[in-house]
């Protein structure tokens, strides 16, 4: 074996790091990594995953040649493009199509590159999904518009808000408030909308799908820390919607 403990060590943390940051699943992140070490014929290669960290041990062929080292994870975001691309790789590790030395600095790129879809789409996307989530839950038509206002402008200050805070709470809970006092503000105006179909088309966009789906799949497939973990952090974004919108209209109605 060419490549050492060290480097095979380097390319699987990576992978599992940009995996998890993108918002992979548990099971998912581990495997790409036992991949990538095994695929170097290297004896054992072990990890433990957690939303906030990874584990990772290698064995080489002789039995003093072991290295564990472990990577704290700061930041997630959902990203499955990401994803897909360090699966691609991993998967070309796997084959020999791709040596380690080679998968590094493309492993990099990936890391470094920015979201696939510009902000600016993202907005409109989310604006969209707000009308017509709005019509989708018994709205009418004169909610559609309001809702694609209201829901576009709390994902724009969502998005800000991130830039500012670390944490991602109090991004949730000003995005609903906005959303609670622009819905009221049509209200207000005269339009004749339905407040509750307006707010909660406008909240879609915020609602943490992609982390109770990964939360059940975590609890099924057996791991209970990452599970329960992914868990409360859908409980505690949820949270922050409910607060923010029932902070408007405790003060505003």
């Amino acid at each position: 074996m060419n490549t050492s403990i060290g480097d095979i060590m380097e390319v699987s943390l990576l992978a599992g790091k940009i995996m998890l940051q993108s918002g992979g699943e548990t099971y998912r992140v581990e495997d790409t990594m036992n991949r990538i070490a095994r695929s170097c014929a290297l004896s054992e290669a072990h990890s433990y995953v957690t939303p906030t960290g990874i584990f990772l041990s290698i064995q080489g062929e002789e039995r003093d040649k072991e290295q564990t080292k472990f990577l704290r994870i700061h930041q997630r975001q959902i990203d499955l493009n990401k994803i897909v691309q360090v699966n691609d790789i991993s998967r070309k590790i796997s084959s020999g199509q791709l040596t380690i030395e080679k998968a590094y600095p493309l492993l990099l790129v990936v890391e470094s590159s920015r979201s696939l879809y510009p902000a600016w789409l993202q907005i409109v996307s989310a604006a969209l999904a707000s009308g017509f989530f709005s019509l989708m839950f018994g709205g009418t038509w004169n909610d559609f518009f309001p809702a694609l206002l209201t829901g576009g402008l709390g994902f724009f200050l969502y998005l800000r808000a991130n830039r500012w805070v670390q944490v991602k709470f109090f991004s949730e809970i000003l995005a609903a408030f906005t959303i609670g006092a622009m819905a009221y503000l049509f209200f207000y105006l005269g339009m004749k909308i339905h407040i509750d179909k307006v707010i909660i088309g406008s909240v879609m966009p915020l609602v943490p799908g992609v982390l109770i789906t990964n939360a059940v799949r975590d609890l099924m497939a057996g791991d209970l820390v990452s599970g329960l973990a992914r868990g409360a952090e859908a409980f505690f974004t949820a949270f922050a919607i409910g607060a923010g919108v029932a902070v408007t209209l405790a003060l505003l109605m």
